[in-house]
């Protein structure tokens, strides 16, 4: 068995007999990775609490047949005030979620990467509801599928854009049949700056009125892409409801 290194984010763990766990990596030279973690359920365990999901880790692993095996764990990076918050962790789940639909095991993809251990970086610094829209459009433009917001999908008209047809694959202007749902002309602001690229604007000046309403568009957008319902998106934007 060949041992190697990787710097890597935890997706997700689950238990594995009466002590060990699968932990399923996203790693930055080797894609997703599925290894068990011997031993790390027991109390005396020296690096059970470095693979929670969400930590950005540098690890080191044998490769295996079915399941590559931990041997070190240092963790680099953790967001832990996102633990203490269950709409801020509640994103952060989102975001693993989103990643691990899209990612397949053993292909590599430094950019998806440095997309997510960004975005788990800007949520350890502040609780922003617009890092995970921000997040969601760049991974779809980064997959090619990101919708249009500059002109109409039908027609290409640019004026009266009123509102979004996601099957279609973007907005709908006043003068074509109206489908889809309905777009303010705040969101559909926030969605054309960062289709632009323009993150940092979205993150510092999204008015707070319409943030909630960015944040929903954007999950049913990677909905969409997906082709299933994430899990964790429908337990955050109940709460965010309540």
């Amino acid at each position: 068995m060949a041992l190697y290194r990787d710097d890597a984010v935890v997706l997700r763990t689950h238990k594995l007999g009466e002590a060990d766990r699968i932990v399923v990596l996203l790693a930055r030279g080797r894609g997703k990775v599925r290894a068990v973690a011997k031993g790390v359920r027991r109390t005396k365990s020296k690096f059970g609490s470095r693979l929670e999901p969400g930590t950005v880790i540098q690890i080191q692993l044998y490769e295996g047949r079915n399941l590559d095996t931990v041997t070190q764990v240092h963790r680099t990076e953790a967001p832990p005030e996102a633990r203490t918050d269950l709409a801020h962790y509640g994103r952060l789940t989102v975001l693993l979620e989103i990643i691990d639909s899209v990612t397949v095991e053993g292909e590599s993809n430094p950019a998806l990467f440095k997309l997510l251990t960004g975005a788990i970086r800007e949520l350890g610094r502040r609780p922003n509801p617009m890092i995970v829209p921000a997040f969601t459009m760049r991974l779809l433009a980064l997959e090619g599928v990101q919708p249009s917001f500059d002109r109409c999908v039908r027609c290409g008209s640019t004026d009266g854009i009123a509102s979004v047809n996601l099957t279609e694959g973007g907005v709908i202007c006043r003068t074509c049949p109206a489908t889809g749902e309905r777009l303010t002309e705040s969101v559909l602001d926030v969605f054309r700056s960062l289709a632009d690229g323009r993150v940092r604007e979205v993150l510092d000046d999204t008015p707070v009125a319409v943030q909630h309403d960015v944040e929903s568009l954007a999950g049913r957008m990677v909905e969409q892409y997906l082709e299933r319902r994430l899990k964790t998106s429908s337990v955050l934007y109940q709460h965010l409801q309540a």
